[in-house]
């Protein structure tokens, strides 16, 4: 059943076929740009969250959600296409892998929608008794050249602990090592950051020592992991009061 959270978007899980066309609709003109379907094998495991405008009943926003029981599942991953995650093989509690997450570039108000997201991740997280969320967090483009400030802040204290760090298994990677910048543009390194992976940064989260270049969305990403339990206690109160 939808929820209303706001006065202009409801925030439910996809329930139909016609649901999930119109979240890869929405993922292809995010991710690929036109008219399509981005899809994968992935998609009919997964559970998919969707945000909607409630007046003119359009899809604004959407991610998906693996579920896993244990580490040992790990390997079910879309994350393990490309990062060697045998660390992660070893964590004993669920953990949710979230992918495709997109908002509409004509949205005016996406951080609103964030939260928003990111309030029914929290009630999924609660109910589902979900240990570590994770993913790989894309950047617009190829080029590392643009993020080369970012990477420097999230070399700099951002790496995961070694126990679950990922390994590398991608042939075209860029480790954050490779280059010790000392002329770092904090500021644009924040602002070339993508929002998600601000918001798993503040809530404690770290991320691979290096970023794929995936040719197929045309896109370099990094994965980012958080345990739930080392989400500070007032960013989880911001995020349960968002689905009120």
């Amino acid at each position: 059943m939808a929820k209303m959270c706001a006065p202009r978007y409801r925030v439910r899980f996809a329930e139909t076929k016609a649901d999930l066309l119109s979240a890869q609709a929405l993922r292809h003109r995010c991710f690929r740009g036109g008219e399509g379907f981005d899809r994968d094998a992935h998609d009919e495991v997964c559970r998919h969250i969707l945000i909607e405008h409630r007046l003119r009943k359009e899809l604004v926003a959407c991610l998906r959600i693996l579920p896993l029981s244990h580490g040992e599942e790990i390997g079910k991953s879309y994350s393990a296409l490309f990062y060697d995650l045998k660390p992660l093989s070893e964590y004993g509690a669920p953990l949710a892998e979230i992918g495709r997450f997109c908002i509409s570039p004509s949205l005016k108000d996406g951080a609103d929608v964030l939260r928003l997201l990111w309030g029914e991740l929290t009630r999924y997280v609660d109910e589902q008794g979900i240990g570590m969320l994770f993913g790989c967090v894309s950047f617009q483009g190829t080029d590392v050249e643009d993020y080369l400030d970012t990477f420097d802040l999230l070399r700099d204290g951002r790496i995961a602990p070694r126990r679950w760090r990922p390994l590398i298994k991608s042939q075209d990677v860029f480790r954050f090592s490779d280059r010790d910048r000392k002329d770092t543009d904090r500021k644009r390194g924040l602002r070339m950051m993508p929002p998600l992976l601000r918001t798993y940064l503040a809530m404690g989260g770290w991320v691979s020592d290096h970023a794929v270049v995936d040719e197929d969305l045309g896109t370099l990403h990094v994965f980012t992991g958080v345990e739930i339990s080392s989400v500070p206690q007032k960013r989880a109160q911001m995020l349960r009061a968002a689905q009120e």
